[in-house]
């Protein structure tokens, strides 16, 4: 019998998590749970405010995965947002289902709408992406304010709310905002974590060369394009409940995709930690700022300009490259150690 002696060696181990990631993971779960449990510590005016918060967070890195990831430059995410608000004022106020089962219900309207939409703009590139996706918006928002069925430009009122308590309605928008934070975010940490990711990472650096190694680009931009679209469903749905009111230009107001683009260039594209970041930011910018109308306009889009100039990485792009700290780390690190003999 031949005898081999296994000699000793480097061994070769695959690192994915980080302490800054475990640390950000901890406040991440006990943010979630803060947020389900803003009843029992906020008044209504704060829940409100955070749920709107919320709104631009979710709205933000939607198309954070869309432009940052797979290379889809939208300034039509607002179509899924006013077709999901208003399916969910149909289904509550018309049909008299519950409004909060309505809203998972409302969910399937962009999941469907976003196919026919991505089979017609798929073919665009670039530029003419972005203005295909604006003219979509528009034709949803002129088709809204002509169906005489959803009280065409005079809008709907969700007066079913008024059968719940307060204390119910500020439970329910406190768990749904929990549950839009944890699907959006943490939905999309998984994904990026997942072998889909690491397509999706290898398609936005190079589509080319990702397509030449077997990943099928032409797929995963489409599952991308419908996940952003019913991940945008969803924030309109809540938004426009906590709103108890829904017309055609609020509901396809391009300003979701303004305050998006601003956030994700501004805190750094490809990053969720910029999102968190660039929401932060224009949060407190619009609480302070925003009596300032057009100044106050012209201001955020000058400072979006000086940052793709600039800084293309965003403010987040900035802080990695003098702290390698992650707060949602997606890359995998090969350690070497050695074996003792």
């Amino acid at each position: 019998m031949a005898l081999t002696a296994t000699l000793p060696g480097p061994r070769l181990t695959v690192q994915r998590q980080t302490r800054s990631g475990r640390i950000a993971l901890v406040l991440f779960v006990v943010a979630v749970i803060g947020l389900a449990a803003m009843p029992f510590w906020a008044k209504t005016g704060t829940i409100r405010m955070v749920l709107e918060l919320c709104c631009y967070i979710a709205v933000a890195q939607m198309w954070n995965m869309l432009a940052g990831y797979a290379g889809l430059v939208s300034v039509g995410q607002q179509a899924f947002m006013g077709a999901t608000g208003y399916a969910l004022f149909v289904l509550a106020q018309t049909f008299g289902i519950n409004p909060f089962i309505a809203i998972f219900l409302s969910l399937l309207v962009p999941a469907v709408l976003a196919v026919p939409c991505y089979l017609l703009l798929h073919r665009l590139d670039g530029p003419y992406f972005a203005i295909g996706t604006w003219v979509v918006a528009e034709v949803f928002r002129l088709v809204a304010s002509n169906m005489g069925w959803l009280n065409a430009g005079a809008g709907m009122s969700l007066s079913v709310m008024k059968e719940y308590s307060a204390f119910e309605r500020n439970l329910a928008m406190s768990l749904l905002c929990a549950l839009m934070i944890l699907v959006t975010i943490g939905g999309s940490y998984w994904f990026l974590r997942s072998r889909y990711g690491l397509a999706l990472i290898a398609m936005r650096d190079n589509p080319v060369a990702a397509a030449s190694q077997g990943v099928n680009v032409k797929r995963l931009r489409f599952m991308i394009y419908v996940a952003a679209a019913v991940g945008c469903g969803f924030v309109g749905a809540v938004y426009f409940m906590a709103q108890l009111r829904i017309n055609p230009p609020s509901a396809f107001d391009p300003m979701w995709s303004n305050l998006a683009i601003f956030i994700v260039m501004v805190g750094g594209i490809a990053s969720i930690e910029g999102v968190l970041i660039g929401t932060l930011i224009y949060f407190i910018a619009d609480r302070y700022f925003g009596e300032y109308g057009a100044s106050y306009f012209v201001v955020l889009g000058v400072m979006t300009v000086l940052v793709a100039l600039y800084a293309r990485g965003g403010i987040w792009g900035m802080v990695s490259k003098r702290w390698d700290a992650p707060w949602f780390p997606i890359r995998r690190h090969l350690i070497i150690t050695k074996d003792m003999p």
